[in-house]
């Protein structure tokens, strides 16, 4: 049976109570799951469990935002000046340090653990092998090109796809069209049109929730694991809201985003990388700036997404 995120969310839930990684014996904290995503032997001792779940543990968390990393850490113990006797303690720690009430670090906890749990199943595992819960398959490279300068916005999506199971026969893609107020009226499966230039047959189309449409497109014939296939596609749709970023369900190896804006540029551009899907309409969320060349163009470049952050870009109106 795949280990799947909420069972892995729930061992390590249990993780972070009392003294974290540092609770004696370990062993009787670590469930199944987390045994497997870690590699740790059932006859292990605590000192190897510790080694071992900090291994693949600490880079993970390390990879979050800044409060995320110091929350997380600091629930499970990992942050030497955070090793206080109970969880409690460490939360009243991560609160000062961030300058936050226990309430918001216990959500905030939440969340994280949420991430790590979603990047570990997502990434290697010990000894190389990437996942392969079914129907699992990752992006080597994912091309799009946004003409903005259109009378109706245009995305071309070009991707390579790289199979992690056997027999991948139908790839589940989706597109958000997010809504920023109530008056902009609720998003209807109409609203977007998609065409399959190469690379599969577009079977089933169906809203996800209030803005989000899901795609399935199913391949010409099921894929081996391990082989790579290319598709594109194009999305003309009118944007509710001045961004575009990528929301990967599976992992992508490499984002390669080329932007194309009208004649009258924007106001500012920011670069999101990495952020989470809702601070991606949120100004408060800050990025680097970037600016368009000649021809009032950007090209961005991210790595190694990771499933469930948005990475991309979003612009203010014309000045």
């Amino acid at each position: 049976m795949e280990p799947n995120a909420a069972d892995l969310v729930a061992e390590l839930k249990v993780l972070r109570k009392g003294r974290g990684v540092f609770t004696t014996p370990l062993g009787i904290r670590v469930g199944p799951v987390l045994r497997e995503v870690c590699g740790i032997p059932d006859n292990a001792e605590n000192v190897e469990i510790r080694d071992r779940l900090a291994h693949v543990l600490e880079p993970l968390a390390k990879t979050l935002p800044d409060d995320l990393r110091i929350a997380v850490l600091a629930a499970f113990a990992m942050h030497e000046p955070a090793r206080k006797p109970f969880y409690q303690e460490r939360v009243h720690w991560a609160a000062r340090e961030l300058d936050r009430d226990d309430r918001t670090i216990r959500r905030r906890i939440d969340e994280g653990i949420e991430h790590v749990a979603h990047l570990a199943l997502a990434g290697p595992r010990e000894g190389g092998a990437r996942p392969a819960p079914e129907g699992s398959w990752h992006t080597e490279l994912l091309r799009v090109s946004l003409a903005l300068d259109q009378e109706r916005p245009e995305v071309f999506e070009f991707r390579r796809i790289v199979a992690d199971a056997d027999e991948i026969a139908e790839l589940d893609l989706a597109l958000t069209l997010t809504t920023t107020s109530a008056t902009s009226g609720p998003v209807r499966e109409s609203d977007l049109d998609v065409d399959v230039f190469h690379g599969g047959t577009l079977v089933r189309r169906a809203m996800e929730s209030n803005d989000r449409v899901g795609l399935a497109l199913q391949l010409a014939e099921p894929l081996p694991r391990g082989k790579t296939h290319d598709l594109a596609l194009r999305f003309r749709a009118e944007f509710r809201h001045p961004h575009y970023v990528c929301v990967p369900r599976h992992p992508v190896d490499r984002f390669d985003l080329h932007v194309r804006f009208p004649a009258a540029p924007p106001t500012e551009i920011v670069r999101l990388d990495r952020v989470f899907q809702d601070d991606a309409r949120d100004l408060g969320a800050r990025g680097d700036v970037v600016s368009p060349d000649g021809s009032g163009e950007v090209h961005l470049r991210f790595d190694r997404l990771a499933p469930g952050f948005a990475y991309g870009i979003r612009w203010s109106p014309a000045g």
